[in-house]
């Protein structure tokens, strides 16, 4: 059996197997994919205070860094690192509970997006929210996605006040 997708075709090796191969490159893009290994990182760093050096290490030498942006995944894990409390302080204020609170998944997620919002200013914000709102629905609680939604809209409001005004 052959399957044609537009470009794509899958043939079986085994003529008897008709079960697709898996795909060979990882979906979302690169710069998707590094988001969600600085989650999971951001998380394991929290949890273990693991320095930041010897975590990705860690995880290059697991694989976890193929097939990523590996640049963007270091620079949002130490720019992260570097400035906690800034990106805590900057997201605090539209918190309905304390950050020490929170869980540990969406605190990751909050200081990542954050330090987009502030650092990266060549990612539209709502590209942002919606990539953390993403990670969210894959790592987090149940409804934690409409609670992150809610946090980074209100924190792109102070930090993106210019282009929040512009795109609405």
């Amino acid at each position: 059996m052959i399957i044609n997708d537009d470009d794509i075709q899958y043939q079986p090796l085994d003529p008897e197997d008709d079960r697709l191969p898996e795909p060979s490159k990882k979906p979302g893009g690169a710069r998707v994919r590094a988001r969600m290994a600085a989650v999971q990182a951001l998380y394991q760093w929290r949890m273990s205070d693991t320095d930041i050096g010897a975590l990705i290490l860690q995880f290059a030498q697991a694989g976890r860094l193929d097939n990523l942006d590996r640049d963007y995944f270091e620079a949002l894990l130490r720019g992260v690192a570097y400035d906690v409390g800034a990106l805590e302080a900057a997201f605090d204020a539209h918190l309905s509970r304390p950050v020490d609170q929170l869980d540990p998944v969406e605190r990751a997620i909050l200081l990542l997006a954050t330090f987009e919002l502030r650092d990266r200013i060549e990612i539209p914000f709502a590209a942002i929210i919606n990539e953390a709102t993403n990670l969210a629905k894959i790592f987090g609680a149940t409804d934690g996605h409409r609670f992150i939604n809610g946090v980074l809209d209100a924190t792109a409001r102070s930090l993106r006040a210019d282009e929040k005004r512009v795109r609405g």
